[in-house]
């Protein structure tokens, strides 16, 4: 049974690759800046943010596949329980990374599975990461190394690259922090399989 990966991540897919888990790829399309005010205004937290994108991205893409599992995921960035959205421009990115110069900040990689159009599983993995203590110029000099399209598309680090030199430790599982907490999805589709 083939798996479904309603997101156009090229990381997530490597990620389930990696533990050989076959996938196709179908993008879910969700505005999730529109799903993002619109649960702010309702004042959701970063992690009840993070659980329903994973699920709307899942549920859309699962109600047009019938008796396919479907994995949405999301990963959102909580600082001191304030959402820290992906960068618009390289000025925003500056910002957001000035932000969290030298301090904690969380990242919540949540991830929902769902059949015939309705969630049949979901979990969230939240990983602690304590940025250094950087200079302006320093910040600015990591910028200068990453791409627009990367920065606009994955957010102000990527903890795979050069993302890694910003911090004074990471605490939490690699493969959440790039946005997939493949250990839990697996345990999960044995199971299902098992029962199935």
């Amino acid at each position: 049974m083939r798996i479904i990966l309603a997101s156009k991540s090229g990381v997530r897919k490597k990620i389930l690759n990696d533990f050989k888990i076959d996938c196709q790829v179908i993008a879910s399309q969700v505005d999730e800046d529109e799903v993002k005010q619109s649960l702010l205004a309702e004042g959701a937290d970063p992690l009840i943010i993070s659980k329903n994108l994973a699920e709307i991205k899942s549920i859309k893409v699962s109600s047009k596949n019938p008796d396919r599992l479907v994995i949405g995921a999301d990963s959102v960035i909580s600082l001191q329980d304030q959402l820290i959205n992906k960068p618009r421009s390289r000025d925003e990115a500056f910002s957001i990374l000035k932000k969290l110069n030298n301090s904690v900040h969380y990242l919540i990689s949540s991830v929902c599975i769902s059949k015939n159009g309705a969630m049949i599983w979901n979990h969230s993995d939240s990983s602690e990461l304590k940025m250094k203590n950087l200079t302006e110029e320093q910040l600015k000099d990591y910028l200068g190394k990453i791409d627009t399209n990367t920065l606009l598309a994955y957010g102000v680090y990527q903890i795979e690259a050069e993302g890694m030199n910003l911090f004074e430790y990471v605490k939490g599982d690699h493969n959440s922090i790039m946005g997939l907490p493949i250990k839990s999805i697996i345990n999960y589709i044995k199971q299902f399989k098992n029962n199935d």
